[in-house]
């Protein structure tokens, strides 16, 4: 049974259904037809893997449109260092430790685990207004079906439930098949991420006309094993293989894999743009994490995935609404978890309560740009890592070691000045061990 906290906003989406327009929406011309949503995510890259961030070899020209003609974000953090926290943030609107998702669910320990199915998330919560939902790509929030995309809220679900599988059989590193149909194992032949997009686009054929639809497109890319679209399958059931792959330039296949995933994002663009779809349509795309240490490119940062460093959690982030959004660049501070509250108020939606995440909306629609952005303090966590952050201030805590760093001047995070700020310091600090005091944990994945 889901929470009470949502009730309001489920009786609003009941409103909804009975008027043809909502009120006071950023999509007044669009039609009558409510807005549709289409999130897509790349996994394991890095905030400078792309050229509309700095990149000058991979080349990336669909995302670098997405980024000309939407509004690109320089401070946008992932809530997780790796993949299977900030997911579970970014679909529940909480921090990953809230959600009970704070550390990888992997293919070898976790396999009857998963994120609590009475967790609400975003799909379910457009669903209940109305969209119809699907997955294609990435899971990882459990291996089970009873901890599936079909109990948390989508409608459809084609891809993998690990946190990895190889881009031909479709094998996660344990070995076992890893390409479902909803609840069932059956594999389906191609390169992950044209199998990606291809599902993406037959979903938008079938799909009813008059129905808007949440369409979640989680990416393999560019994550290991470093495989390019023209390559071979290296894992097989039950065998013995490299885990990251057979490739030896795996930089090489690192940029094949980013340049695939450009093109198959601009497939699903161009299918939006000649159907008509781009007016009535947010498009948001974004990374997971950071880029590892050996082939990501994570600069002028510090850090990777896996450490809460800038580099581990600061990727890049774009949100593109023909018309809607205005063109730009926003350097406001931005987490997985603000998503859910964030759509939901584009949309014209009730935002839920009790939510971590908040409404930021008021960077992307011009009609709320009167309002300020109320300052706050954020939180990261995992294994023996702790950060917090308030403006420009960072606290990093590594082994029980804590510095402060000035992001404002020191965005490599290279200058302790806890010394010359011992104030700041204490807040940031005693903030960060009252946010641990008063984290409700239910059962972490660590």
């Amino acid at each position: 049974m889901k929470k009470l906290i949502y009730v309001t906003g489920l009786l609003a989406l009941l409103g909804w259904g009975c008027n043809s327009q909502p009120n006071n929406t950023v999509y007044t011309n669009a039609g009558s037809t409510p807005p549709n949503v289409v999130l897509i995510m790349a996994d394991d890259m890095g905030y400078n893997d792309l050229g509309c961030y700095g990149n000058a070899t991979i080349k990336t020209p669909n995302i670098d449109r997405l980024a000309a003609l939407g509004m690109r974000l320089t401070d946008y953090h992932t809530n997780g260092v790796v993949c299977s926290p900030t997911r579970a943030a970014l679909l529940t609107g909480l921090y990953p430790q809230e959600a009970g998702v704070e550390g990888v669910v992997t293919a070898k320990s976790h396999r009857a685990s998963g994120m609590s199915p009475s967790k609400f998330t975003l799909a379910e919560y457009l669903k209940e207004s109305g969209h119809t939902t699907a997955l294609f790509g990435k899971w990882h929030l459990g291996y089970q079906p009873e901890f599936g995309p079909n109990v948390q809220g989508f409608d459809q679900f084609k891809g993998f439930v690990s946190g990895n599988v190889d881009y031909f059989s479709h094998i996660d590193q344990e070995g076992f098949e890893d390409w479902w149909n909803n609840n069932q194992i059956q594999n389906e032949a191609g390169y992950l991420t044209d199998l990606i997009s291809k599902n993406a686009i037959e979903f938008l054929e079938k799909k009813e006309d008059d129905k808007p639809f949440f369409l979640y497109l989680a990416h393999g890319a560019p994550h290991y094993p470093y495989q390019g679209p023209n390559d071979t399958a290296d894992r097989t059931v039950g065998g013995s293989f490299p885990i990251q792959g057979s490739r030896e330039d795996k930089k090489k296949a690192y940029k094949e894999m980013i340049e695939s995933l450009d093109k198959n994002v601009g497939k699903v663009i161009d299918y939006l743009d000649k159907n008509k779809l781009t007016d009535n349509t947010l498009v948001i795309f974004c990374s997971d994490n950071g880029g590892t240490r050996n082939v990501g490119s994570n600069a002028p940062l510090s850090g990777h995935k896996g450490q809460v460093y800038e580099g581990g959690h600061r990727v890049p982030a774009i949100f593109y609404w023909k018309d809607k959004i205005q063109p730009g660049v926003s350097e406001e501070l931005v987490l997985s978890m603000d998503l859910f509250p964030t759509i939901a108020s584009l949309l014209d939606l009730e935002v839920p309560k009790d939510l971590s995440g908040k409404d930021l909306s008021v960077i992307f629609d011009q009609t709320k740009a009167d309002k300020n952005i109320e300052e706050r303090t954020v939180f990261w966590r995992f294994k023996n890592q702790g950060a917090a952050r308030k403006g420009n201030w960072k606290l990093l805590k590594i082994d029980g070691e804590a510095k402060l760093y000035n992001l404002s001047t020191d965005i490599k995070e290279t200058a302790d000045v806890k010394e010359e700020f011992p104030d700041v310091f204490q807040e940031l600090n005693r903030a960060y061990e009252e946010w641990e005091f008063g984290l409700k944990e239910e059962t972490i994945l660590t």
